[in-house]
């Protein structure tokens, strides 16, 4: 038995919404094929269904492989994840301007992890933007698409 399996939280059934993204099966509701702005064979990066108001344009970056949490996650993605996260922040730093990234990643419930897929959050960040203090809600899918635009085409000539 794999030492991972003991960290497992995903519900009996479970369909993966990120999964769908990434294999194009079908988008979710929060999120569409044309909010992905990065892929390669082992990570997507895509805009964030949802954003804090302060924090506009917020994005994950998921291993392309099904890996429910930190504990079942291959060193050789996670190395991928962090290289797309940084040409992710700083495709952030150069379209929005932003003073400065900040990154998160959840396991298991009482960690606050709701989507049973490993993901990276990459925040844009400014000075008294309060995010740790304001709630979440479902962004517009048309300034996704915008935002998305953005970064897709920065990373697109920078990388």
């Amino acid at each position: 038995m794999k030492l991972a399996m003991l960290f497992t939280h995903k519900p009996e059934g479970y369909e993966c919404p990120f999964c769908r993204i990434i294999s194009g099966s079908g988008a979710t509701q929060e999120t569409r094929e044309r909010d992905i702005i990065y892929k390669n064979d082992y990570v997507t990066a895509f805009m964030a269904g949802k954003w804090w108001p302060n924090n506009k344009g917020h994005a994950l970056v998921v291993p392309n492989l099904h890996f429910e949490n930190i504990y079942d996650l291959p060193v050789e993605y996670a190395a991928e994840i962090h290289r797309a996260a940084q040409q992710v922040a700083f495709a952030m730093k150069s379209t929005y301007g932003c003073d400065g990234i900040s990154t998160r990643q959840h396991n298991e419930p009482a960690g606050n992890q709701d989507v049973w897929h490993y993901h990276l959050h990459v925040y844009p960040r400014y000075e008294n933007d309060q995010l740790y203090l304001t709630k979440g809600y479902r962004s517009d899918p048309e300034e996704r698409s915008f935002y998305a635009e953005k970064l897709r085409s920065w990373i697109r000539q920078n990388f």
